[in-house]
């Protein structure tokens, strides 16, 4: 097998092969320079300076498209302007609401314990100290909750919006009031005073102390305090191995077994390229991939490359060949004439999906089962990561990328800590800068600031191609030159989803169940899009719930589900590795690290080189 070049192929020539990119036609920042698409006459030069410019204001408006959300501004009022019934609603509610505020006052003075006349949601945890339930900082939050509802009542079921941009305009809306609520300044925070008046101010100190040495790291693009103690290859992925094969955009990792036999099966981990791949090998006591070695599978893990500027025009097609498909033929080459277990993490999920599919409409047979963790295949309900993915803001981030041929890891990080604002954005600034308080750095809080980037083209198909048209679900994705179908897989499923995903969520997941012609065992855990799969046995107050559609029986939607489906204790692992041994052969000598007598020596030892790249 050739392991030198593997190499992906200049932009030019990706550009002169490409047929389909699984949209309808959308010019992108390049479309000037690589054919003569209907808006050709335009010149290259005001595109590229249309670019420039947004790519500029981009880094004063945080990645979101000031048009869209203008537009959505003037949509909301517009309809809310032809609806006098909703606006005499809000009204009333506006007048209901001051009321239960006064009543709630004057309760609190005739009885200090009388009950909240609102009570914040569950994921919530700003006002739940003791301090706030003292007046008059009970008055203040109580207020500030009345008017995050009555918010809330204004954004939404409104006449003539859809839902989808009533649930952009609540998140916009809910970003603005979270920013001023008053758990954020120190005057209006009796935790922040209280801890003020205790300490004479050192906590301020502190604050201050903390913000300037994040700025300064922030400012030298280095990692945040605490990080640096894991150090990838030292004490952390650490599972021994060796990389077997390397390409331009993948090293492939072949773990050493740990046990005299092993299942003939190998274990193909296909992780998601906007992560490093090692949040399957963190610790040895929370390694997934330790644990399965342990238990008797060869395990083979991809690490990708991160991209720079020079790979702009990778695009998903390179990902899935020069990814998926050359590890799998890797692996064959050491493992011949057996199956391969191939299991795919978030968005490398997804695109193992494309590949299986593809392999089933050309006869490729060689998945014995397939398993995916947090992944979607149906982005039609695709949850809150919708809200930043519309026609206006994919060709906002596509002039952000176009500069730099890229979409930069912090740029990501910060989408994703929008999510959840409340715990990654405000209560930390609280803690960290008014409190004076750091949260002790972990093995998973480290791999989350091990940043990566996205490829300029990859990034564009993805978010068009599957996310704004649904192409895949929709069997419309085009894989040289002719559409994939998910209806089409014939392997074995054993699906993952975490009940509190805001990046994939659960229901999403679940949508898989709708497409294989084939068992699917779909299992839900509790935690969220990372902490809820790095779930060890042993891990406290864990739980999940799992059971097997079969091939041609009725569907279940996922409430019924839910409800209908019994909760076991304890990790989900040891429940995956029951599944994944009863679809295995019986146990046989481990295979060789690599197989060099075909042009796969050993080349370096794990964790490799690309996962090293800054």
């Amino acid at each position: 097998m050739d392991t030198d070049l593997k190499q992906a192929r200049p932009p030019q020539a990706v550009a002169a092969t490409r047929h389909h990119d699984n949209t309808s036609y959308v010019p992108g920042p390049l479309a000037p320079l690589l054919d003569d698409g209907p808006l050709s006459y335009r010149s290259y030069g005001t595109r590229a300076f249309d670019h420039a410019f947004r790519a500029g204001l981009a880094r004063f408006s945080m990645g979101l498209s000031p048009a869209g959300l203008t537009a959505l501004y003037v949509d909301w009022l517009a309809h809310l302007a032809i609806s006098p019934g909703k606006q005499v609603a809000l009204a009333e509610k506006a007048g209901r609401k001051v009321t239960r505020l006064m009543n709630y006052t004057y309760q609190q003075l005739v009885n200090p314990g009388c009950s909240s006349c609102i009570e914040p949601l569950p994921q919530d945890r700003r006002f739940a100290g003791e301090h706030w339930q003292q007046w008059p900082w009970n008055l203040i939050h109580q207020a500030f909750l009345l008017h995050q509802q009555w918010w809330h009542n204004a954004t939404t079921e409104i006449d003539g919006l859809s839902p989808q941009r009533q649930q952009v305009l609540a998140f916009v809306f809910r970003q603005l009031l979270d920013h001023f609520a008053p758990s954020n300044f120190p005057w209006s925070n009796p935790e922040i005073l209280q801890a003020t008046m205790t300490e004479g101010g050192l906590n301020l100190w502190r604050g201050l102390h903390n913000l300037n040495e994040d700025w300064q790291r922030a400012m030298a693009g280095k990692r945040p305090v605490g990080a640096d103690d894991y150090r990838v290859g030292e004490n952390i992925a650490v599972t021994p191995g060796k990389v077997v094969f390397r390409n331009h955009l993948i090293e492939l990792i072949q773990y050493a077994p740990t046990t005299a036999a092993v299942h003939p099966e190998p274990v193909l981990i296909v992780p998601a390229w906007i992560m490093k791949y090692y949040i399957l090998d963190l610790s040895p006591h929370n390694s997934l991939v330790k644990y399965l070695v342990d238990q008797g599978h060869t395990v083979f893990m991809i690490s990708w490359r991160n991209p720079g500027s020079e790979d702009r025009e990778l695009g998903m097609d390179e990902y899935r060949r020069y990814g998926v498909m050359d590890a799998l033929d890797a692996i064959s080459a050491i493992n011949p004439d057996t199956g391969i277990h191939a299991m795919g993490y978030c968005l490398g999920g997804t695109l193992l999906n494309i590949a299986a599919a593809t392999m089933a409409r050309d006869g490729d047979d060689r998945l014995a089962t397939m398993t995916t963790l947090a992944t979607q295949v149906d982005f039609s309900e695709a949850g809150e990561l919708m809200l930043f993915i519309g026609e206006s803001e994919v060709a906002y981030l596509e002039s952000m990328m176009w500069e730099q041929g890229y979409l930069d890891g912090y740029q990501m990080a910060g989408a994703f800590q929008l999510l959840r604002s409340n715990d990654l954005i405000w209560s930390r600034m609280v803690r960290d800068y008014f409190l004076g308080e750091r949260q002790p750095m972990n093995d998973l809080m480290a791999w989350n600031a091990d940043l990566t980037r996205m490829p300029y083209r990859m990034h564009s198909e993805y978010l068009r191609g599957l996310f704004l048209n649904n192409n895949l679900s929709g069997g419309r994705f085009i894989v040289d030159d002719r559409p994939i179908n998910l209806a089409d897989l014939r392997t074995p499923m054993f699906v993952v989803g975490t009940s509190s995903d805001h990046v994939a969520p659960w229901k999403s997941v679940y949508k898989i169940t709708t497409h294989p012609a084939i068992d699917v065992t779909f299992l839900l855990t509790n935690g969220g899009h990372n902490a809820g799969i790095v779930s060890p046995p042993g891990h406290d107050h864990r739980r999940y719930q799992v059971s097997t559609h079969k091939a041609g029986c009725n569907y279940i939607d996922p409430d019924t589900w839910q409800a209908s489906t019994p909760v076991h204790e304890g990790s989900w692992w040891p429940e995956y590795l029951t599944w994944l041994k009863a679809h295995s052969g019986e146990m046989t000598n481990p295979p060789g690290i690599g197989a060099p007598e075909r042009g796969l020596p050993p080349l370096l030892d794990a964790p490799g080189s690309y996962v090293l790249q800054p």
